[in-house]
């Protein structure tokens, strides 16, 4: 079943993201929110994971902005009404609390 992973905490404070990483499927994707954009940050840990991955990337444009960080090659970013079309595409949606 497809799943869309939605994380909103910094990939720095805990160890969400790399549980999302661990049980990703194949036909998973991820859309990173709020905190989560510091994912993208160029040269970090989580920044090279991402580089490593062959699911979807999806990040909140919004989200982006606000912290002035850059949507990395293959990264799409989305206003919010492209974040509730991404929602209805996969099965399911796991919000990484």
């Amino acid at each position: 079943m497809a799943t869309l992973h939605v994380l909103s905490h910094s990939p720095f404070g805990d160890s969400r993201f790399a549980s999302c990483l661990r049980v990703l499927g194949a036909d998973d994707a991820i859309l990173l929110t709020g905190d989560a954009v510091h994912t993208l940050q160029p040269e970090t840990a989580p920044a090279n994971a991402l580089s490593e991955l062959l699911q979807p990337l999806y990040v909140l444009e919004e989200d982006l902005k606000a912290r002035g960080i850059a949507a990395q090659h293959g990264v799409t970013a989305l206003d919010y009404a492209g974040f509730v079309d991404l929602t209805l595409r996969y099965a399911k949606v796991n919000s990484w609390l």
